[in-house]
């Protein structure tokens, strides 16, 4: 058995507008590294394999945090929002023949146009998963979060998801055998520096 923490990236532009990210690369803003310099590593982590998604948001916010340069895994890259990206989700939600719906409507099968539904996600990120040997970090997306969340909660996106992905935490997971569990503790918040 293995620990697996995922760790959300830092705030973008994009984040702060509300705009649907996915695969478009936009960097951390000036802020969210400023915030991200403040903290580091929990004990116990800092010697873990760290890796981080091809984006830059999240190969920056590990960096900040971990001191050290990532191991990138396409993998690990945020979930494909296809037409969507760039727009508002309220701004969809509006819009009746959009087809937008909330996350807690979605199931499994539910995709954007031309986008990723989770169970696509999910098939993508799982044999990288499986693949790890030893305990290890993943700067990434909310949406790749939610899909190892969802599978290790038993979560099937619908109704109110069982977690909240915050940012500047650890959210942990147990790896064992082709299959994946919540861990104790599951949440670990990152170190200040200042302290």
């Amino acid at each position: 058995m293995i620990r697996f923490a995922m760790m959300r990236h830092g705030h973008t532009e994009w984040n702060r507008a509300h705009r649907i990210q996915g695969r478009t690369d936009i960097p951390l803003d000036d802020q969210a590294r400023l915030d991200l310099s403040a903290f580091r590593l929990p004990q116990g982590w800092q010697d873990a394999d760290l890796y981080a998604s091809p984006l830059l948001r999240a190969r920056d916010t590990a960096k900040i945090v971990a001191r050290r340069d990532p191991d990138t895994v396409d993998a690990l890259i945020e979930m494909d929002w296809g037409k969507w990206e760039g727009l508002k989700g309220v701004d969809l939600k509006a819009d009746p023949d959009s087809g937008f719906r909330d996350i807690e409507y979605w199931g499994w099968d539910y995709r954007p146009p031309e986008g990723e539904s989770p169970a696509e996600v999910w098939a993508r990120v799982s044999p990288w998963l499986f693949s790890l040997t030893r305990d290890s970090i993943a700067v990434c997306h909310i949406g790749t979060m939610r899909m190892v969340l969802a599978q290790a909660t038993g979560w099937d996106f619908l109704g109110p998801a069982p977690f909240a992905v915050k940012r500047n935490r650890l959210f942990v997971v147990e790896v064992d055998d082709g299959t994946v569990r919540i861990a104790d503790p599951d949440i670990v918040r990152l170190e200040r520096t200042d302290t």
